[in-house]
C-alpha cells in the first residue's frame, strides 16, 4: 500500500487550436484498468467525428500497467508522447486521452509530438496535480481540563482536526498521517498523561495541493 503518490484531483479538460487543427486533452484519475478503458470509450463516445483519440494510461503501486494508443496517428508521434508526459509527471493512476480534429495542415512527425504533450499537460492541469496521502482518523477523548491542552498542541502541530465533539467529555476527531500514527498516538498518551481515550477510525485518502488539503 502506497502511503502517498502524485496523482490528479478530477476530471479536466482544455483545448487549444495548432495549425487550424482542434486539440482537446481530457485527463481523469483511475483507480484500476476498467476505469480506464470505461474514461476512454466516454471520450471516443463523445467524440466520435474525431480524427483522431489518442490515449495513454498508469496504473499500479509500480507502474505495472502502462498503455498507449496512436489512434492512428504515426508510430511514435502520440500515444508515445502522452504516456510519457505522465511518466515525466511522477503520476499514478492517470489516464490522458488527446482529441484531435484535423484542420488540414499537416504537422509533420515533431509537429505531431509536441501537439500532443502540450494538450496532454493541458489536461492534467485542468485536472489538478496533487499529491494523493492516506490517514488515520484518530479519535481523542479527554476531560474538558485538558481540551485546551491538546487542542493548543494539535494547532502548534499543525495536525488536521476533522471535528470536536461535545459531550461529558471532549472528543477531538484528528487526521494523522498513516505511517506515523503510532507516534502520534504516544504523543498524546505522554501529553495527558495518559488520561485520554484513543480511538482508531477510518482510513481516509486526502489531496494536497500546495499547501492545502481536498478531500
Amino acid at each position: 500500500m502506497l502511503y502517498n503518490y502524485k496523482t490528479i484531483y478530477g476530471y479536466g479538460c482544455k483545448e487549444i487550436e495548432i495549425k487550424r487543427s482542434r486539440f482537446i486533452g481530457h485527463a481523469k484519475p483511475v483507480q484500476n484498468e476498467d476505469e480506464a478503458i470505461e474514461f476512454i470509450n466516454s471520450i471516443k463516445s463523445a467524440h466520435k467525428d474525431a480524427t483522431h483519440n489518442v490515449y495513454a494510461y498508469i496504473l499500479g503501486e509500480r507502474d505495472e500497467i502502462q498503455r498507449y494508443s496512436d489512434d492512428g496517428e504515426p508510430s511514435g508521434t502520440a500515444g508515445v508522447p502522452v504516456l510519457n508526459v505522465i511518466k515525466n509527471e511522477g503520476l499514478k493512476n492517470t489516464a490522458v486521452v488527446v482529441t484531435r480534429y484535423f484542420g488540414g495542415i499537416l504537422l509533420g512527425a515533431g509537429g505531431l509530438i509536441r501537439a500532443y504533450v502540450k494538450s496532454a499537460k493541458l489536461g492534467l492541469e485542468a485536472a489538478t496535480i496533487v499529491e494523493k496521502i492516506l490517514f488515520k482518523s484518530v479519535h481523542i477523548t479527554v476531560d474538558y481540563t485538558l481540551f485546551g491542552t491538546v487542542q493548543n498542541d494539535l494547532i502548534k502541530n499543525n495536525y488536521l482536526i476533522k471535528d470536536i465533539e461535545y459531550a461529558d467529555k471532549v472528543t477531538l476527531t484528528v487526521y494523522v498521517q498513516y505511517d506515523k500514527k503510532d507516534d502520534f498516538i504516544e504523543h498524546i498518551v505522554n501529553l495527558t498523561n495518559a488520561k485520554s481515550f484513543i480511538e482508531d477510525g477510518s482510513d481516509v485518502y486526502l489531496y494536497k495541493k500546495g499547501d492545502k488539503y481536498l478531500e
